[in-house]
């Protein structure tokens, strides 16, 4: 009698003790989260700008006219660094195109050097455009509020965009005349620029300043180089 009292004492037990073992397993499985599976998530983008384009450390006298504008669009590969995964450095591809409307008349002398200068007031101008096109390569630091199933969301990019100018061309219409060069050799082709991108879900504000001028010290006016700097202002969005 004794040894069954001692046999049931032992099952009672461990039976007990396997409830609570079960259970504690159980408190601990219901405590991973269900967002585990998506712990690896990017914010990989494409992402496409309108901007207005001005120019800054223009010579004197120069003056744009009309509207200058720009689109350019491309994708970037997120890269995060932390484990909240909501800083990151971006790397993309991208294309960009940009129109200039100014009064700088771009030409050639009888031996094809070009020649620069300011387009006189009295001049009837029907256009007077610089195009470019270019192959970019944004490099951003990114910070955002985003999460895994968080889609509208805080963010600030920034960082440089180099570019590559791969088709120009000036173009010139008035008086009865018409000049169209498609080969500058003081464009500077290699670009150069800083970026800022800041907004809420898809919508963003942007701006980019180019740090090298758009013509070398060859392109000058009465000795004097041009040294015009193109800064962009416009929105930009970003397509998960």
């Amino acid at each position: 009698m004794r040894t069954y009292s001692l046999l049931l004492i032992i099952f009672l037990v461990s039976y007990i003790s396997f409830g609570q073992d079960t259970t504690v397993q159980t408190q601990e499985f219901e405590k991973i989260p269900e967002s585990v599976n998506d712990s690896l998530y990017r914010e990989d983008q494409i992402y496409v700008g309108l901007t207005f384009n001005l120019i800054n450390n223009e010579p004197d006298e120069f003056s744009q006219n009309g509207f200058s504008g720009g689109l350019h669009l491309g994708f970037i590969r997120d890269m995060p660094i932390n484990k909240k995964r909501n800083i990151a450095i971006g790397i993309g591809l991208g294309y960009s195109t940009n129109r200039y409307n100014s009064n700088l008349f771009i030409n050639t002398d009888e031996s094809g050097k070009t020649t620069y200068q300011i387009i006189d007031d009295d001049i009837d101008v029907d256009r007077n455009r610089l195009h470019t096109n270019l192959i970019e390569m944004p490099i951003q630091f990114r910070w955002r509020t985003s999460t895994p199933t968080e889609y509208t969301f805080w963010r600030i990019y920034t960082g440089v965009r180099l570019g590559y100018i791969f088709h120009h061309k000036s173009d010139f219409q008035g008086n009865g005349v018409t000049r169209v060069l498609k080969d500058i050799p003081e464009l500077e082709k290699f670009r150069f620029a800083a970026t800022l991108s800041i907004g809420n879900g898809s919508f963003n504000a942007f701006v980019m300043y180019n740090l090298n001028p758009l013509f070398n010290e060859n392109a000058q006016i009465n000795n004097d180089p041009i040294n015009l700097q193109p800064i962009k202002f416009g929105i930009e969005f970003y397509i998960l």
